[in-house]
Parts: C-alpha cells; sequence; structure tokens
C-alpha cells in the first residue's frame, strides 16, 4: 500500500489557541503538514501567495478583512489552494455567505475532532463538504419555516470588499487614521469611505458601526 499524497495545509484564525490546537490535531495525521499559521485575513493572503498551500483553514469572525472577504483575494493569490471555513456560526447566513464567496467547505468548530481530517481530506480532492453540525441547524432553520435570505443575507451586501474591511476596523473603534496606516491609505480616502459606510448603513456613530459588526458575525462580543 503507497503513502497518501501529502497535503500541505495553512491555519488563519485570530486566536492563537485555537491555531495551536488545530495544529497539534493536524499533526497527527502523517500526510498533513502545517506550513504556515497567521492571526489575520490579510497576512494570510500574502503567506498563501508565497506558499501555495493545498489547503487554508479559515476563520470567519477576524479583525479587519474577515475570512468570508478573504476567499476571494486567497483563490487569486493560489488558484489551486482549497479554502475550508471553520467557525462557530452555524447559521444559513454563513454558510450561504461563504460558499458564495468561494469557500470550498464549511466546518463547525464544535465539530467532533476526526471530522477535520475528514473535510480535509473531501475537499483536497475537490469535493464540497458540509459539517453535519451547520448541516443540521440549516435544517432545522428550514423546519422552523425560515425561509434561505433573498439576496446573501446581510445588510453589509451593499458594501464593497474595501468598505467592508474600512467597516471592520471602524468597528474596532480604530481612528480614521489609525485606518489609513493599516490599509495604507490616505486620510482623505477613509473619511470618503467613512462617509459611504454611514450613508449606506445608516449608522452614525462607532457605537453603531460595532453593534451593527456584532449582529453580523464580523465581530464577537
Amino acid at each position: 500500500m503507497t503513502d497518501k499524497q501529502e497535503i500541505t495545509i495553512v491555519l488563519v484564525d485570530d486566536q492563537a489557541i485555537v491555531r495551536a490546537a488545530f495544529r497539534s490535531l493536524l499533526d497527527r495525521v502523517s500526510h498533513f503538514r502545517v506550513v504556515g499559521d497567521v492571526g489575520t485575513a490579510r497576512e494570510a493572503i500574502d503567506m498563501i501567495g508565497e506558499l501555495r498551500p493545498d489547503v487554508v483553514l479559515l476563520d470567519i469572525t477576524m479583525p479587519g478583512l474577515s475570512g468570508i472577504d478573504a476567499v476571494a483575494p486567497i483563490k487569486k493569490a493560489s488558484p489551486r489552494t482549497r479554502v475550508l471555513m471553520a467557525s462557530q456560526h452555524e447559521g444559513q447566513k454563513f454558510v450561504r455567505q461563504a460558499l458564495m464567496a468561494g469557500a470550498d467547505g464549511y466546518l463547525s468548530k464544535d465539530s467532533e475532532p476526526e471530522e477535520l481530517a475528514l473535510a480535509i481530506e473531501s475537499i483536497r480532492r475537490g469535493d464540497s463538504y458540509l459539517s453535519p453540525k451547520v448541516a443540521g441547524s440549516i435544517m432545522t432553520q428550514a423546519a422552523r419555516g425560515e425561509a434561505p435570505p433573498t439576496d446573501d443575507g446581510t445588510a453589509l451586501a451593499v458594501l464593497t470588499p474595501r468598505e467592508r474591511e474600512v467597516f471592520q476596523l471602524l468597528a474596532l473603534g480604530k481612528a480614521n487614521k489609525e485606518v489609513a496606516a493599516m490599509l495604507h491609505l490616505s486620510l482623505g480616502t477613509i473619511k470618503k469611505h467613512r462617509e459611504n459606510l454611514q450613508r449606506k448603513l445608516d449608522c452614525h456613530s462607532a457605537a453603531e458601526l460595532a453593534r451593527l459588526a456584532i449582529r453580523e458575525g464580523l465581530l464577537s462580543v
């Protein structure tokens, strides 16, 4: 019997302890090799473009660029890389957003450890993967008569990817100057983005932006 082909993996999660836990689980599988881990989506895009891993394990709720907004840039940086979302969010809104963004699979962080390897193997060979816990949650919502959204299910659908990124940083309480420095944009550009956000979202303070970000699952409470 021949050995299985090695699968290279990059871990992206803002919580170091979660990345360490995933790494520990993956190290138990002989043909899995974690080649990098990082705490922000923007850093991940650069790393993935350089390392070209087979699979990326990607969180949704992170400061700055969210996991969902990072899927397309990751695919652009490394087209052959498969993306597995790993999130505590199990509702259909998040699953739908992730899959529409181009994710290849969706794993609940509340899954059994053995499921992680199964999900990675599935998407690596070209199949899609949906965690049973996530599928069960969607079925429960359907049984309750909760219809799927007719658009992408989020108040943030009207925003461009850059506006979503600015939105998250402002929701974290960052000042305009801080956001400009982090995104390498001019202060005037950030002010214009902020004006557009206030108009599009009808949010006129950092507190209102934060509440919306929490409601949309882009910030943790």
